[in-house]
């Protein structure tokens, strides 16, 4: 009988995890925390992994670049474009094969906006959005508004917009802000127009590596 309760313990142990620093077991209320950037070892706090970072500094950074690059090369199930909110099927690439409504900021397949503007063409309906249906914008700066309600309520693909707008204006402090605030949500393509700022030094000075930094951010997406 003690034979076997020993043997339960020892299968046990081997599942318990220690503090890399202290050695401390990862049982009852301590929490043992992964270092964030390797996730090889565990903390039992701040102060243990502050100590401990001079011995473990080399291969956290190396176990670091292999996890990035594992992320960065490992190939999407779909596009950043995601689905056609109408039909459902996969946005195409090209970006003149589908269009962005400023009431909503939805991407419309060319099939469903071209289906939506038959149907209203033959009932002699008001022009609608063929998401929210929301009247589409007679002019220009009606787009602008409508696209600067979506910024205020943090739309990602506006501010995204809006930066390129001011880009294209050569408003390029402007475009640099839009476009920080958009990547920060997570908009891949505001990555890669901040990729593309930082390398021709508009808006910001040029710098190659945060360049090449928000490059890999939108390839990981």
């Amino acid at each position: 009988m003690t034979s076997g309760v020993v043997e339960d313990s020892v299968e046990d142990s081997d599942d318990i995890m220690y503090c890399a620093a202290c050695g401390t077991a990862g049982i009852d209320d301590i929490k043992l925390k992964d270092c964030s950037a390797c996730k090889l070892v565990k903390y039992c706090g701040v102060k243990c992994q502050k100590e401990h970072r001079s011995q473990h500094k080399r291969a956290c950074k190396q176990r670091a670049a292999e996890l990035r690059d594992e992320i960065l090369f490992k190939q999407p199930e779909r596009s950043h474009l995601g689905e056609c909110p109408i039909c459902c099927l996969r946005l195409p690439l090209g970006q003149e094969k589908s269009t962005m409504m400023p009431c909503c900021s939805k991407f419309i397949c060319n099939g469903c906006e071209y289906a939506n503007s038959i149907y209203e063409l033959e009932g002699c309906l008001q022009r609608k959005c063929p998401f929210c249906r929301h009247p589409v914008p007679d002019s220009e700066e009606e787009t602008k508004r409508n696209m600067m309600k979506r910024v205020e309520a943090n739309d990602p693909v506006a501010m995204r917009q809006m930066g390129g707008m001011r880009r294209r204006e050569g408003d390029y402090d402007g475009a640099f802000e839009y476009f920080t605030k958009a990547a920060a949500l997570g908009d891949i393509v505001a990555h890669y127009n901040l990729s593309i700022l930082y390398q021709k030094g508009e808006g910001v000075e040029k710098d190659d590596k945060k360049a090449v930094h928000h490059l890999e951010e939108a390839a990981i997406g």
